[in-house]
Parts: C-alpha cells; structure tokens; sequence
C-alpha cells in the first residue's frame, strides 16, 4: 500500500507519454495518405507498445538508503521561572588576550570616495537650519529672510511693460 500512489502517477505519466506519441504516428500517417483503418492501427500499435515499453522500466534502486525516522519524545521540564546559572554568564577576556578595539581608521573622506560617515558632526546642519530645511519642504515660511514668491508681481511688470511698448 505504500507505493500505490506513485504507482498510479507513473502509470498517468507513461500513458500520457504514450497517447502523445500515437498520436504522432497517427499524424505522420495521415500525411502518408494511409487509410483510416491504417491510421487507426499504426496509433494502437504505437499506444501499446511505447505504453508497454515505459512501464517495463524499472526505477533505480536508491543509492542513500535511508531509515526510519522516529521522532523522540519531547517534555517540558515545566513553564515555571528561567534560572540563569554560572554558565549563562558573559565571560571576560583572560589577562592574555587582547581585547577588540574598533578604530576609525578613515580620517578625511575624499571628495569622490564612496564612504558616508551617517553621523558626522561637520556635516550635519544645525537645529535652526534642518528646521528650516523641513519647513521649506512643508512650504510654511517663518523666517523673514525666506525668498518671496514675487511671481505674481513680475507678470504684472511685464504686462504694464507690453502695455506701454504699443
């Protein structure tokens, strides 16, 4: 009962393998101009024999033979408190190790290089002026010395400009 199912898929497979290819004869022999009683054995005969030809082969004995796979049984010691033992704990290096320092071997960025420092204090912008930054995105305007959108006042310049022109 174990290999029922492949049993039966393999059988789709090589039936559908075999049904495909009598039609492919049948096909080559209607182009032969045979007759359809022709035809119609050539595709039987061709069904049967791929059919029985695919079926006669046997499948590889497996080269990793593997075992029964029992899983063990699995107790929780209890869902009461973690206790952290000695081993738990962080150990310091010995007196003969060296410990780990990082170093910013990196100076001075170079105007090409590809390296970005994301905390570098001379390149970040003061308070006042990312405030300002982010108010100019937002559009609100609270500085005095902001651009003014004068736009308006310039097309009413040029059109008295034209005017006077005529």
């Amino acid at each position: 009962m174990v290999g029922q199912r492949s049993d039966r898929i393999e059988a789709g497979i090589d039936s559908a393998a075999a049904a495909l290819y009598a039609g492919a004869t049948m096909l080559v022999l209607s182009w032969l101009n045979a007759s359809n009683v022709y035809v119609a054995i050539g595709g039987a005969t061709a069904f049967a024999a791929c059919f029985y030809g695919l079926r006669s082969v046997e499948p590889e004995a497996l080269k990793f033979a593997l075992c029964a796979f029992a899983p063990a049984a699995f107790e929780l010691a209890g869902l009461g408190e973690l206790v952290l033992t000695d081993g738990d704990r962080l150990q310091t290096p010995a007196a003969d190790q060296e410990a780990l320092v990082l170093d910013d071997v990196l100076a001075q960025i170079g105007p090409d290089s590809r390296v970005v420092r994301l905390f570098d204090r001379g390149a970040m912008p003061a308070p006042g002026q990312l405030e300002a930054r982010v108010d100019g995105h937002l559009g609100k305007t609270t500085d005095e010395s902001a651009p003014v959108d004068a736009s308006a006042a310039l097309h009413q310049a040029l059109a008295e400009l034209r005017r006077s022109l005529r």
